[in-house]
């Protein structure tokens, strides 16, 4: 097992992370020639890992030039994690030929479960917060982090719904993954407010019960509303610009535990690159006014 880093739930993190702390955006197809010769102004992208899981061909040729130019951060949507079954063997023999012959920077994974009964949905589907969950789901990142030699990241989830069996708040539920098994977070800022306005859950008390020190990389995205009044309905959709309200909680989240490596994602809708880059350069500022922030209080 990972040795668990010390956990203060208040406390911010100004530890040297793999990744500096600026904005970086997800690899996507419209745009992998960019990246491929270099041209594209970012500082750091991130794919999803099931995209480059043959281990030849023309896909993965692009992704070893890519790599030349900038660091990678590799992104799980597969691995089921919540699966009480456990996790599929193959998927994570395949993960670990990827994660070995890149090298990314971080590799995270979703809180969440996709695999019954060897059978895949395509989604990413909510865990009750109990004890048992959290004993399956600990399991399964201990084998995964075991298999891949490395610590993982546990992202939290967009959910539209709870479950009325749930013991823990997700918050707690995270925390007590980090602690029992040494892994990192992924913190998802819009999925936080999505699920805050879906569930009625209080987003100023999650970012309050998370560990600050084991998160390592922060994701933006946008999200599209549904209907209106009593059947009003946030959808993480990634697929249009970050929201006010959630750029708001990204300020927050920085300030309570300092700046992170942060992700635009986008991946329907895909507009062209500058629009993309144009939405990491938001990022950017905002963790560069924290920066320099933090800076003159530490000169003072």
């Amino acid at each position: 097992m990972i040795a668990p880093p010390p956990q203060d739930p208040s406390a911010s993190s100004t530890r040297p992370s793999p990744i500096p702390a600026t904005a970086g955006v997800g690899l996507r197809h419209p745009h992998m020639s960019a990246f491929a010769d270099g041209t594209a102004k970012a500082a750091w992208i991130e794919i999803h890992s099931e995209n480059f899981f043959a281990p030849g061909g023309p896909r993965m040729a692009q992704l070893d030039q890519v790599r030349k130019n900038y660091p990678i951060s590799c992104h799980g949507v597969g691995l089921s994690l919540g699966t009480a079954e456990g996790v599929d063997e193959d998927h994570l023999k395949t993960l670990r030929g990827l994660v070995d012959r890149i090298d990314p920077i971080l590799v995270s994974e979703h809180l969440s479960f996709s695999v019954v009964d060897g059978i895949y949905v395509n989604d990413l589907l909510p865990l009750p917060y109990t004890e048992e969950a959290l004993e399956v789901v600990a399991r399964n990142v201990d084998q995964t982090q075991d298999a891949l030699g490395r610590q993982i990241l546990m992202e939290n989830p967009s959910s539209y719904l709870t479950f009325t069996d749930s013991t823990l708040s997700e918050w707690n539920f995270l925390s007590a993954l980090v602690e029992r098994t040494g892994c990192g977070l992924l913190l998802d800022v819009n999925n936080i407010y999505v699920s805050a306005q879906n569930n009625d859950m209080d987003a100023a008390a999650y970012l309050d019960g998370i560990p600050g020190d084991a998160v390592q990389e922060i994701h933006l995205a946008g999200h599209t509303i549904s209907g209106a009044d009593e059947d009003r309905l946030l959808i993480d959709t990634h697929g249009d610009v970050v929201s006010d309200a959630v750029w708001a909680l990204y300020e927050k989240t920085l300030n309570k535990i300092g700046p992170r490596p942060t992700l635009i994602e986008w991946d329907t809708d895909i507009p062209e690159l500058d629009k993309l880059l144009d939405e990491a350069g938001k990022a950017r500022s905002r963790l560069d006014a924290i920066s320099s922030s933090e800076g003159s209080i530490r000169v003072a």
